[in-house]
């Protein structure tokens, strides 16, 4: 599995901003807002509480906990001395988790603050002879339904930033006689307050991969034409919390209690975030600080890649300064008609695609490298039972939505008592896939059950797949967040079916494979518990959300590409193929992750860096 093109198929299911003070002298303002590797038009002005990234996943060591991980401060050149990167003193990071739907707010919050040290102020090193300057430790307070139980982690410690070997292990260093990696790993704190939480906080190597001047050249990806990972040997801060299932499954139970691995009562949302207060006031001659207890939230990232490539420009910082569960409409409307949808539609329509609809303008022609991401257009045209023309996604087409109120929907996610209303909107044809995916998660209804067993109708039963589906209270049930099905046990790293591809590895054994494929019983399928599903370290979440966006999701449950006949032998046709065998070129991080916890990568150190 570690290949997926070698299979048959593939696909996957799956401000006004808020005005900071921050009082330089008696006239001076910086507003601060900042999210997620400097999508935000004003990331610059607040590097510190930018959280680049979040994952949540079962470890892979211990089928009954869950591990969560934020990263902040993007960007770090590991040389960057001499003042070295570390987290910032005047914010609240925070690791937010949801587990009760019915209920407002968070469920579960974990809290850290940090102060820094300076050991030697004589020296401009950042270590000496035994003293560290910005020595970093921290305090992790924990909320429950919002109320403190205090802090459960108190002057924990943040390992030195990876200067170099004299740094860290010279005589006229710290001269602590351990290898970094092992120097880093004994910074791992067990908590206090009977939750048995494990926690680290330091330096990372950026898990994240993408060829960042690429993506932001209008989606020039260039495979096999010097393709380069933009984030390799960059480090970032690292926040890690490895759980007991049971002190965040929203009754307190373990996995002994789940009914199965589709066990609603075990999915959880994760978001993570950044507050500074709103008024600081600096001292003129150097001295103490002032900040006021007023916090202000200024970042936050749940979903990967939302606030870069789904949120307009418009529209970034009022989106950092609120939360999944005060989400604004027009982040729906965002998702349902995604902007990237535009460039994988022909503007001038080829065979077999239908006419555009009207008032359409798309330009896939501009944007070369996606040309094998063409969205379903007349999906089943010509099938029996369903409309002549098929179904069309393109953006401001009708999508699903002409089906809503009709008999073919009665007993499915579909029907106008269930979510219907929600997920059937005329001319916002991806509020039935791609809105759901990242607003809500995904029922285990129909019809988001594989093709398997649907017999040609994709709104029958199929066999099961996922449910992490967690609905918020509210008007608007859609909040941004990971939503992972704790029930799912994880996936063997060293196992052959391992892949990083997430849920789309999933759907092809799901689908293709002789032990999965020859009933619709409910499965424990290899790589169910990867992104969209959670998110894994290892995840290649900008290839998924670009196949998603193209319309793998809606193959997978069996509304399949325009070149797919009545007449036509296999699903897997031209059109499917040249999606599956899409590459962004960078597919896997820089440098291998852990087998323990953290699991994170060691920093890279910045004697040794070549760049």
């Amino acid at each position: 599995m570690k290949n997926l093109l070698s299979k048959p198929l593939q696909w996957v299911f799956g401000v006004c901003a808020v005005t900071t003070l921050s009082v330089w002298s008696a006239t001076r303002h910086t507003p601060l807002e900042a999210s997620s590797h400097r999508e935000a038009p004003l990331i610059a002005d607040d590097p510190l509480a930018d959280n680049t990234d979040v994952y949540a996943f079962v470890s892979p060591n211990d089928p009954n906990r869950v591990v969560l991980i934020a990263n902040y401060v993007p960007f770090q050149l590991p040389q960057g001395g001499p003042n070295y990167y570390t987290f910032g003193e005047n914010i609240r990071y925070e690791i937010h988790v949801k587990n009760d739907g019915s209920s407002p707010g968070d469920d579960v919050t974990y809290r850290f603050t940090f102060t820094r040290t300076n050991e030697d102020p004589s020296t401009f090193f950042n270590i000496r002879l035994g003293k560290q300057n910005q020595k970093t430790t921290y305090n992790l307070e924990k909320l429950v339904k919002g109320v403190s139980v205090g802090n459960i982690v108190t002057n924990g410690v943040v390992p030195p930033y990876n200067i170099g070997p004299r740094s860290i292990n010279g005589g006229a260093g710290l001269n602590q006689g351990l290898p970094y990696a092992q120097l880093r790993q004994n910074a791992v704190t067990n908590a206090t307050g009977g939750g048995n939480e494990q926690v680290f906080c330091g330096s990372s190597d950026d898990p994240f991969f993408v060829d960042l001047g690429a993506t932001f050249d209008l989606a020039g990806f260039r495979v096999n034409k010097g393709a380069r990972d933009g984030l390799s040997q960059f480090n970032v801060q690292s926040i890690a919390l490895s759980i007991p299932i049971s002190t965040v499954q929203k009754t307190g139970q373990g996995l002994p209690a789940a009914g199965g691995i589709l066990d609603g009562n075990y999915v959880i949302g994760v978001w993570a975030s950044a507050s500074r207060p709103t008024l600081r006031t600096l001292s003129a001659t150097g001295g103490a600080t002032t900040d006021n207890a007023t916090y202000v939230q200024v970042s936050r990232l749940g979903m990967p890649l939302t606030n870069e490539v789904i949120n307009p420009i418009g529209s970034k910082d009022a989106w950092n300064r609120t939360t999944p569960y005060a989400e604004a409409a027009i982040t729906d409307d965002y998702l349902s008609n995604p902007e990237l949808g535009l460039y994988m539609a022909n503007n001038v329509p080829v065979a077999p695609e239908a006419p555009k609809p009207a008032g359409q303008t798309y330009f896939g022609e501009a944007v070369p490298a996606l040309s094998a991401l063409r969205i379903q257009t007349k999906s089943l045209a010509g099938q029996p039972g369903l409309p002549p023309s098929g179904f069309d996604f393109r953006n401001g087409a009708a999508g699903l939505s002409g089906l809503a109120g009709s008999s073919a929907v009665e007993g499915t996610a579909l029907a106008p008592g269930a979510f219907g209303g929600y997920l059937l909107v005329p001319g916002k044809p991806r509020s039935v896939d791609i809105k759901p995916i990242f607003h809500t998660g995904v029922p285990n209804l129909r019809p988001y059950q594989l093709a398997t067993g649907k017999g040609g109708n994709p709104l029958a039963a199929g066999k099961p797949f996922v449910n992490n589906f967690l609905p918020l209270s509210g008007s608007n049930p859609g909040g941004d967040m990971l939503r992972l099905n704790m029930a799912v046990p994880a996936t063997p790293r060293n196992s052959p079916d391992f892949s990083n591809q997430g849920l789309l590895a999933a759907a092809v054994l799901g689908l293709t494979d002789s032990r999965f494929n020859g009933s619709t019983a409910v499965q424990n399928i290899p790589n169910m518990d990867g992104f969209p599903n959670g998110r894994r370290l290892e995840d290649d979440v900008v290839k998924i959300e670009l196949q998603a966006v193209s319309g793998a999701a809606l193959a997978a449950i069996g509304l399949w590409y325009d070149d797919y006949t009545p007449t036509s032998p296999s699903p897997v046709t031209p059109r499917l193929k040249g999606v599956l065998n899409f590459a962004t070129g960078v597919e896997k991080n820089d440098l291998p992750f852990s087998s323990t916890f953290p699991f994170l990568a060691s920093p890279w150190e910045g004697f040794a860096v070549k760049r």
